[in-house]
């Protein structure tokens, strides 16, 4: 396989006899990084100390003290500027993405544009960091609010989306003045790298301290490290919910603040006066793409009784038209899981959804033969169930797809909220009473909540995130550059006296 996206990337391709590792760092110790594509040996990176932790966090200190003092706005070109050499190497940092995760190469670019367009995000931004003026009770005074940054941002993202999670939380909270501090998954650790050699040299051509961005590399041991660290205000994590409880709780035991990205569970209602071309291309992307490792994934699809029997024949006769194989083929629509565990859960899966008595409309399975041999390919499946199996409630970070009927609005949307996650939902219909329904607070309880558009897929523009053990965190677009600052109130008395709030005396 030609691997020379690697070297345009500053990493050295581990068939050469080389390692790539973080700059200036080598503690003796790596996380090895295989390809979950072909099984190959992509490189390894040194895996971070405690003593290389704290002279990490002691950089990004002394760099926050600079980088603070530059206007906002001149921020902002900064990030500008990796905006535009994100532009240079979308196509080789694309297929890193796709080769270290197993995305599909059309998902690995679309995630290097996702940095691209949170970096136009976040300029804009700069310039928009707008506080509050209001009138005082009191005469000659004046009042208003101003945000500060709050120091160092820590950020912790999952494997799935190894390069675009990070950049939502980084561009924001740079422009905010803050630096950052990022432990990507072990499981793709020469994405982060990849990422880094490239905003190094913008920083540099800037003379602003390289300490605004750095890489911890590590497992949960590291991330703890962060976790349980005061000097570092805020930290957003993005995984699992049993990660989010003790990354939240373990915060929060500290007073700090943390932006919690956590499982999704999310359904698409469809209803009788849906237009099924919309469905199926919707539906089949949402379950399938990122071979279901995605955390706006569709794994429950709730089905009009009236329309039930025909989705599931258009269902059946569209996943049998699925490619899977190697992401980089860009023919294929299904690339691999991210590693044999994710694919013995997803095994495992399949075995209790077929005890609690669901029916396989299209069955599952590793694929086997030379083109599947490291033994993370599967086959994407749709069950037939009841809302009520145990399986429902939970989420399996595999291409499974559950389909259940409806009969009444009202049912299909309880059956959308009768979960324990609220991340992502959509309805697909050309009734605008359900569409309102649905969107109304008596509708969807999810942070996300489409209408003919799929689960899977965000524009920046939005705040991104959930509620119920989602986590509640808002990351990306909107006004969330508000969770990396600190809202500071002002109050300035021009006059001669010092009169009181609330018109309290008190005389001396």
């Amino acid at each position: 396989m030609n691997l020379d996206f690697l070297k345009e990337l500053g990493l050295k391709a581990q068939n050469e006899g080389t390692s790539t590792g973080l700059e200036a760092s080598d503690s003796g110790t790596y996380i090895d990084s295989y390809s979950p594509v072909d099984g190959a040996l992509i490189g390894s990176v040194s895996v971070t100390t405690r003593q290389e932790y704290d002279e990490v966090v002691a950089k990004a200190q002394n760099a926050f003290e600079q980088w603070r003092q530059i206007p906002a706005p001149r921020r902002g070109e900064i990030v500008r500027q990796y905006g535009d050499e994100l532009r240079k190497y979308k196509d080789p940092l694309g297929r890193l993405v796709s080769y270290e995760m197993g995305k599909s190469l059309q998902e690995g670019w679309g995630e290097v544009q996702e940095m691209i367009d949170i970096c136009d995000f976040a300029v804009g931004l700069s310039r928009q960091l707008y506080g509050l003026s209001m009138h005082s009770e009191r005469p000659a005074h004046r009042m208003y609010e101003q945000w500060h940054p709050l120091g160092i941002v820590g950020v912790i993202s999952a494997f799935n989306f190894p390069v675009a999670v990070w950049s939502w939380n980084a561009m924001i909270a740079m422009v905010c003045g803050d630096v950052c501090i990022w432990k990507p998954s072990e499981k793709v650790p020469l994405c982060a790298v990849a990422c880094q050699n490239i905003f190094q040299k913008v920083l540099r051509d800037n003379n602003v301290p390289e300490g605004v961005s750095c890489i911890v590399a590590g497992d949960y041991k590291v991330g703890e490290f962060m976790t349980l660290d005061e000097r570092i205000p805020l930290v957003s994590a993005t995984g699992s919910v049993r990660m989010g409880r003790i990354v939240g709780a373990t915060v929060a035991g500290r007073l700090g603040r943390s932006i919690l990205e956590l499982g999704g569970n999310n359904a698409i209602i469809v209803t009788p006066s849906a237009d099924l071309d919309i469905v199926l291309t919707g539906a089949v992307f949402g379950a399938v793409g990122t071979a279901g490792q995605r955390c706006t994934t569709t794994r429950r699809l709730i089905v009009h009784e009236s329309i039930f029997e025909e989705v599931k024949a258009k269902l059946a006769k569209a996943y049998q038209q699925l490619r899977i194989g190697n992401p980089l083929d860009p023919a294929n629509h299904v690339g691999p899981l991210i590693d044999t565990g994710a694919v013995a859960t997803y095994l495992e899966a399949i075995g209790k959804i077929k005890a609690e008595g669901g029916n396989f409309l299209v069955e599952g399975g590793r694929l086997e033969g030379p083109e599947y041999a490291t033994g993370c390919y599967v086959r994407p499946c749709i069950a037939e169930v009841t809302p009520d199996i145990p399986m429902v409630q939970h989420e399996t970070f595999a291409p499974i797809l559950y389909i259940m009927p409806y009969r009444t609005i009202e049912e299909a949307i309880a059956i959308q909220n009768g979960v324990p996650q609220g991340l992502s939902s959509a309805i697909m219909t050309n009734n605008l009473r359900e569409a309102e329904r649905f969107l109304s607070v008596e509708g969807s309880d999810c942070g996300i909540a489409n209408v003919n558009i799929g689960t899977s897929g965000a524009e920046i523009g939005g705040a991104f995130g959930g509620e119920k053990q989602t986590g509640g965190g808002r990351e990306s677009g909107s006004d969330s550059w508000k969770a990396y600052m600190r809202r500071q109130t002002n109050t300035i008395n021009y006059s001669t006296q010092l009169p009181l709030a609330q018109g309290i005396k008190f005389e001396l």
